[in-house]
């Protein structure tokens, strides 16, 4: 007993003092040991749950100023593949008095589609509903502020971006019945299509819980959301509003390549925006897009040029801008998934496979249509997404193909195709039957003889003085 010996009263009456002032200390001593322990738990509990905070707030979403700046620009380039891009290529494959209602057609429908698409169609296509179509929490985005994030980009610009694919899509439809659609009845097709065919097929494939990108079909930029979509809805239009009066026996030459050329080339540039962007960042798979973009590319005009060559001949202007566009398309769905020998390949078979398509296909069937919506932007997308699961390399992006060891992913990428065909093809017919029914679809023989650029819009292109 130390305390006892230190009082001086080992052999002291006092013992039993000294015993209880003993006792008193040791629990002293207790208390003080349990709170330096309690004051040690907490301090470390403290300190597990700063280093969580710092863990969690070190991986939530945080704004990237380049990304930012990357998306921004890849905004702006695919607004210009429309206005004035697609506008452009289309209007200059037309006769004289139809370039103005092309123009017309593609410039007007930019906005309408605008307007839609930041009221309803971004929150049916990229909100989260069920597996075919997304909810209403995003109808003028509700909610956003400047802070409000999709990933490392603001939710505006996000959307922003994907307006301009909703754009470009439907408008792309307007290829195939050119020259004898009504204006009218052209604008309401536009506007319930995007809602209804659009908006779905978009959030079934990018959208939250969506059935075809859940099922691990690869699209990285629009292969089925946007061209096999309108190609599908192109070719349904065209099929119905009837073939163009003298088909097959009048001439109806492009009336201004140089308004092609321009407007391919418009494409060509916007497309980097279009696919690189896609990657929603400004890193290494950008950087692959963007490559694949322009091989792929420069391959298709290539092939279809000597193929074209071989066949008819003397080699085109319209051939070397058709296989640009047709090799645009088919790296669209492959573009960050593939290596640069894969894109190499699809820009080559591109090339091949849609002059056919606009040539020996076109003449199998006996379709009017007028600009090769189907042809180019049909088959090509149908052969760059089958050929993205034959090139995808999960160490580019999304998983491996069938190069890589992956077969299956073959079967969902014919998935994709077959779903967005009958999904696009059905509901397309049944909008056209409806608005055919309603308004009419087909503008009068004489108005088609006279042409639409006055008859529909009261204007002409150039006026001779």
């Amino acid at each position: 007993m130390p305390i006892i010996r230190a009082f001086g009263c080992w052999h002291s009456p006092c013992i039993p003092a000294c015993i209880a002032i003993t006792h008193i200390a040791e629990q002293e001593g207790h208390r003080r040991m349990k709170r330096r322990l309690l004051i040690g738990s907490m301090g470390t509990f403290l300190g597990i749950m700063g280093w969580n905070a710092a863990a969690f707030a070190d991986t939530a979403p945080k704004l990237d100023s380049g990304d930012t700046a990357w998306m921004l620009t890849s905004s702006v380039l695919v607004l210009m593949m429309t206005v004035p891009g697609l506008a452009l290529y289309y209007g200059g494959l037309l006769r004289r008095k139809n370039i103005l209602a092309m123009l017309m057609q593609c410039f007007f429908a930019t906005a309408l589609i605008s307007v839609l698409w930041v009221v309803i169609g971004y929150s049916l296509a990229f909100t989260k509903g069920n597996p075919f179509i997304g909810g209403l929490s995003q109808v003028m985005l509700m909610g956003d502020g400047t802070g409000t994030l999709s990933g490392t980009i603001p939710e505006t610009v996000f959307c922003m971006f994907q307006c301009t694919f909703a754009i470009i899509t439907p408008v792309l439809i307007l290829g195939g019945p050119a020259d004898r659609l009504k204006f009218s009845s052209a604008m309401v097709f536009l506007g319930v299509w995007l809602i209804a065919v659009y908006a779905p097929i978009a959030h079934m494939v990018w959208g939250p819980g969506g059935f075809l990108g859940g099922q691990g079909v690869l699209d990285f930029a629009g292969g089925t959301v946007v061209h096999i979509n309108s190609a599908t809805a192109g070719l349904i239009a065209a099929i119905m509003v009837g073939k163009r009066t003298g088909y097959g026996s009048v001439n109806m030459a492009p009336a201004d390549l140089g308004y092609t050329l321009v407007g391919a080339s418009l494409l060509w540039v916007g497309w980097f925006g279009f696919n690189a962007g896609s990657a929603l960042t400004s890193g290494g798979q950008a950087g692959y897009a963007m490559i694949n973009t322009h091989l792929a590319t420069a391959a298709a005009v290539l092939s279809w040029t000597l193929v074209e060559w071989m066949i008819k001949g003397k080699p085109s202007l319209l051939g070397a801008v058709s296989g640009a566009v047709a090799g645009l398309v088919a790296i669209t769905p492959a573009c960050g998934f593939v290596p640069v020998g894969g894109a190499l390949v699809i820009g080559l078979v591109a090339g091949v496979v849609c002059f056919w398509g606009v040539t020996g296909f076109k003449r199998m069937f006996g379709y009017d249509d007028a600009l090769d919506v189907w042809g180019v932007h049909g088959l090509g997308g149908i052969a760059g997404a089958l050929l993205t699961g034959v090139f995808a390399v999960k160490s580019i992006g999304g998983t491996n193909g069938l190069l890589a060891g992956n077969p299956h992913q073959m079967v969902l990428q014919a998935e994709g195709i077959v779903v967005t065909l009958l999904y696009s093809g059905i509901v397309s017919y049944v909008i056209l039957k409806i608005i055919d029914v309603t308004m009419g679809l087909r503008v009068s023989p004489d108005a088609e003889r006279e042409g639409l650029d006055i008859s529909e819009h009261g204007e002409v292109l150039q006026h001779g003085y």
